[in-house]
């Protein structure tokens, strides 16, 4: 029996219209449908493209607050008759604060402490569970519309000269609104706001005028719908709509310039930021080692502050990072709405699909021998050059590493190598954790930083040159040659990668393929979201002319823009990495220091004096065991190289795999390190 997906979706669909209409009175009830709450969150559904009406949407928010709520009202209800029955709580606990003459009052209010206090429970958790229904989908409109400004203000200073290029290619204010509506696979939520209005037009009936007004009130971008209030000016008016175009590219370049440097600088706060913080774990364990020394520290507060404070520590800056730090846009891939047959099994080639001869399977029997022989030579391919593989896949190493890694822990348990229990921890504390940690986090995270970083310095290598290649592209083009003739004449006088690939469309062209299939194909080798922008507007603008020397100015301009940006938020990076590589091995000099030249010291004075001892060595005052010590610092400093190695890769290349190759390195310190004083 098959499973309809299309029906189950549709299923609760009607569920949730169902849960709306049924509250639907209390909505009535509570808010007023001309109020400014209710306008705000009809604003926020049509910035997130939610269709659902404002109405509704509340509604159902509403059901779900109150559904959430009484779930949670009876979990605290029993709750609180739990704590009651099983004596964690008595009605002597809860004292009435004041004195009352009138015994039979008092024995009134006794009787209706356990009650009131299951009652009170009850009601807290309740309005608990409606706040968080309630509040939870109130919130995801607001979120959506958020991320979508965010990535319409990233995109657009590229929107814009993409538009300009179509201008300059002769393309009409429809043509080129209908273009950007199209070109969802590059410029994503920006495509998404043109496309709104080319639909208006199309299927409303609506005047493109009046459909520009309307999505520049809607978008959720200030930016974008200053842009439109401008463009439709210039149309109503009658303006020069390619120098409009030329005018607002040079401006929003400056803004795009204007917005990373203002992001930089936040993220030198949070640099700053982050020495605070991750030295606060540190002052703590040090607080509690001298509270330990004098026997008035709860050993599981250290457990807590190493195991519990310094991975939160870490996670929730990093989170903040994240917030602030921007990720490119997009995938990088091109799927032309337009493409050929052959061109979209060639974008679905991976290590199952092979690719083109997929779609002739089944017609003939030539064609399934050839897909048997097309599979046996990649497998060839894969086996004689495995390495090629994992550097264009370098997560497939996972594949491998992790059952080598899960096999090297459990060979070392079952042998006895491994130490099993904490006592065996402690006795051993860095060849114990040299054996969970270590050599597992090596056999997966040093193959998987090799092939990532190759991975990534072969993908770039190819924009190294760009700017250079696209301004001796757009020169060679302004002599009068082709587009296709500029490609053969800058792949013969340049060097690099990017040549390379130019020779290569030369020769796929020169054997029949078309040169926008040839282009989109070296983009997709590549996925780069920058490079598919500028293959984007190229292909586009060869559609009307081989002319195109103002598209190429413009795409070298909007590249060299973005090779300045690159530039300085690389540099302005790097210092934020140092600041936390040095904050780290600060860190770690203190925390060594104080193992050797305080614990140490002081257990054998304690010890000359005739101090305590335990089974597991040296103790102050019935306090922690210095060996457990030196286990919980050994482990401090590995947590903390760990966090901090993630964090310096994603402020570097806002990816947080690229943190991998810092972990090797400063956990090998860490290690260093320890084997000396541990």
């Amino acid at each position: 029996m098959s499973l309809d997906t299309g029906s189950s979706g549709a299923g609760s669909a009607d569920a949730g219209e169902k849960l709306g209409d049924a509250f639907y009175p209390l909505f009535t009830w509570l808010f007023d449908a001309d109020g400014d709450f209710v306008a705000d969150v009809e604003e926020k559904l049509a910035q997130a493209r939610v269709t659902t009406t404002v109405e509704l949407y509340i509604s159902q928010a509403l059901a779900v607050g109150v559904l959430a709520g009484l779930a949670l009202w009876l979990v605290g209800t029993f709750l609180g008759y739990a704590l009651f029955q099983f004596g964690i709580v008595t009605t002597e606990m809860l004292s009435l604060g004041a004195r009352i003459p009138n015994p039979a009052v008092v024995d009134l209010l006794n009787a209706l402490k356990m009650p009131a206090a299951v009652g009170i429970t009850g009601i807290v958790f309740g309005s608990i569970g409606f706040s968080l229904g309630f509040g939870t989908l109130l919130a995801i409109p607001y979120s959506t519309a958020s991320a979508r400004k965010r990535e319409i203000d990233m995109l657009l200073s590229d929107s814009i000269s993409f538009m300009y290029a179509l201008s300059v290619g002769g393309l009409n204010q429809l043509e080129i609104l209908e273009a950007m509506a199209k070109a969802e696979d590059t410029y994503g939520e920006v495509s998404l706001e043109f496309r709104s209005i080319v639909q208006e037009t199309e299927y409303f009936g609506t005047d493109y005028r009046n459909a520009i007004q309307k999505q520049a009130m809607e978008t959720p971008s200030d930016e974008l719908s200053q842009f439109l209030t401008d463009m439709l000016s210039i149309v109503n008016s009658g303006g020069n709509m390619q120098q409009f175009l030329d005018d607002k590219k040079d401006k929003h370049m400056r803004t795009a310039k204007q917005q990373q440097e203002l992001t930089l600088e936040t993220l030198e706060l949070f640099g700053e930021m982050y020495m605070t913080l991750s030295l606060f774990p540190l002052l703590l364990i040090i607080i509690l080692v001298i509270m330990s020394m004098l026997g008035n520290a709860d050993q599981m507060l250290l457990y807590a502050t190493v195991y519990g404070l310094i991975p939160l520590t870490g996670v929730g800056f990093l989170v903040l990072v994240s917030t602030v730090k921007q990720d490119e846009v997009g995938d990088g891939y091109l799927a032309p709405a337009d493409s050929s047959d052959r061109l979209t099994e060639t974008n679905k080639e991976g290590l199952v699909h092979l690719g083109l001869v997929e779609s002739f399977v089944g017609e003939f029997s030539l064609f399934d021998r050839v897909k048997n022989r097309e599979g046996t030579f990649k497998t060839k391919e894969l086996l004689k050059q495995p390495h090629v593989f994992f550097r264009d896949n370098p997560l497939f190493t996972l594949v491998f590493t992790l059952p080598v890694a899960a096999v090297v822990i459990g060979v070392s348990a079952a042998n006895g190598v491994a130490p099993l229990t904490w006592d065996g921890m402690v006795s051993q504390p860095v060849w114990g954790t040299f054996v969970w940690w270590y050599i597992p986090s090596y056999i997966v995270a040093v193959p998987l930083a090799v092939f990532h970083t190759w991975n990534v310095y072969s993908r770039n290598a190819v924009i190294g040159k760009l700017s250079d290649n696209l301004r001796k592209l757009s020169s060679a083009n302004d002599t009068g040659q082709t587009l296709l003739e500029s490609v053969k004449t800058v792949s013969d006088t340049s060097s690099g990668k990017l040549a390379d690939e130019f020779d290569v469309m030369y020769a796929k062209v020169h054997y029949g393929m078309s040169l926008k299939e040839a282009l989109v194909e070296f983009n997709n080798k590549y996925h780069i979201p920058r490079l598919a922008r500028t293959v984007k507007l190229i292909t586009k603008a060869q559609e009307a002319s081989s002319q195109i020397t103002e598209v190429l100015t413009t795409a070298a301009q909007a590249s060299e823009n973005q090779d300045d940006i690159d530039r300085e938020r690389k540099s302005r990076a790097r210092m934020q990495v140092v600041i936390i590589i040095m904050t780290y091995l600060t860190l770690l000099a203190v925390m060594a220091i104080l193992k050797t030249q305080f614990l140490d010291v002081m257990s054998g004075l304690t010890q000359g004096g005739g101090g305590q001892t335990s089974a597991g060595g040296m103790s102050f005052g019935g306090g922690v065991d210095t060996n457990v010590l030196s286990v919980l610092f050994f482990h401090a400093v590995t947590l903390q190289a760990v966090l901090s190695a993630f964090i310096s890769g994603y402020i570097r290349d806002a990816d947080i795999i690229s943190g991998v190759k810092y972990v090797v390195v400063l956990q090998t310190i860490a290690l260093a390190v320890w084997v000396v004083v541990g």
